[in-house]
């Protein structure tokens, strides 16, 4: 089990301190919702929780596997909904990968990447396109 505590600041800003490490992160609303987007959004936090969990997942998986996914870099634009209520309608995710991954290799990064946690925990109203680019 992991605690984070989320101190609500005012004027739409949060703190959150991860409880293991005491790291803080502060979150405003964006500015199509009443806030200045200074830092990440709540829904932003989502986003960036799918492209690391990702890109953590695949390293985990190629070095069980004795290789290497480094140089590896993901993508994740997230686009809002307003009907029938504001939520997140679609993360598209864009990986670039190394060219030199074999075909199974590449198989089992794309697997991993669809099955990654956070994945595995979105609710399935929310599109994950995953587009996979190999080069150098």
């Amino acid at each position: 089990m992991v605690e984070i505590e989320i101190r609500y600041e005012g004027d739409l800003h949060t703190t959150a301190v991860h409880g293991p490490s005491s790291t803080q992160l502060a979150t405003d609303a964006p500015k199509d919702n009443m806030g200045r987007g200074e830092s990440f959004s709540p829904t932003d936090l989502v986003a960036t929780a799918l492209g690391t969990c990702i890109a953590t997942t695949m390293d985990i998986v190629a070095r069980r596997h004795s290789f290497s996914a480094g140089g590896t870099r993901v993508r994740v634009a997230k686009h809002m909904v307003s009907e029938p209520t504001r939520r997140i309608g679609k993360l598209e995710v864009a990986i670039d990968m190394p060219r030199q991954l074999s075909a199974e290799q590449r198989a089992l990064m794309e697997r991993t990447a669809h099955t990654c946690p956070v994945a595995e925990s979105l609710s399935p109203a929310i599109e994950v396109p995953i587009d996979f680019r190999y080069s150098d």
